[in-house]
């Protein structure tokens, strides 16, 4: 299930049926046509952030800003995360059990903020686990090929 916010106002639920019924072609490149009850869109993305999961498309020369939210992004804000108070986060812990697939980090390295740090498999979905913060790796608590549970401890910054 995903949360769809579009221009910061109107919140709408999307389930994996829901994009699956999509009548879309991708008509070059960040250009659709989409066919929604019978009726012709066209739709464009002009602007995206992966990471952030933020996008501006423009659908029939109107804009709007469309923030996503996943699984992961939704558990953590129920967690009681904020954007602002990530910041001075010093260390991060697994949102939830799961599986380590992939460490992307050493101990001493220099990360930006967003660069992914690890990948979690949890209910059959890969989660990639972005810094919150610029800083540098202090240490790393986990394996690949290692589960772990829910809060334990996966990666300190210095």
């Amino acid at each position: 299930m995903y949360k769809v916010k579009v221009n910061a106002s109107h919140l709408f639920d999307v389930d994996k049926k829901d994009v699956e019924a999509l009548d879309c072609i991708e008509v070059s490149d960040k250009n659709f046509h989409v066919l929604q009850d019978n009726v012709s869109v066209k739709a464009s993305i002009l602007n995206s952030n992966f990471n952030r999961k933020k996008y501006t498309v423009k659908v029939n020369n109107n804009t709007y800003q469309v923030d996503i939210q996943d699984a992961l992004d939704q558990q953590i804000l129920a967690l009681g995360f904020e954007v602002g108070a990530s910041k001075k986060v010093n260390n991060i812990k697994a949102p939830m059990p799961g599986l380590i697939l992939e460490i992307n980090v050493s101990e001493g390295q220099e990360v930006k903020e967003d660069d992914a740090l690890l990948i979690l498999e949890a209910m059959k979905m890969e989660n990639v686990i972005n810094s919150p913060r610029d800083g540098v790796i202090k240490s790393i608590k986990i394996d690949q090929g290692k589960t772990v549970e829910k809060n334990a401890l996966l990666i300190e910054f210095e």
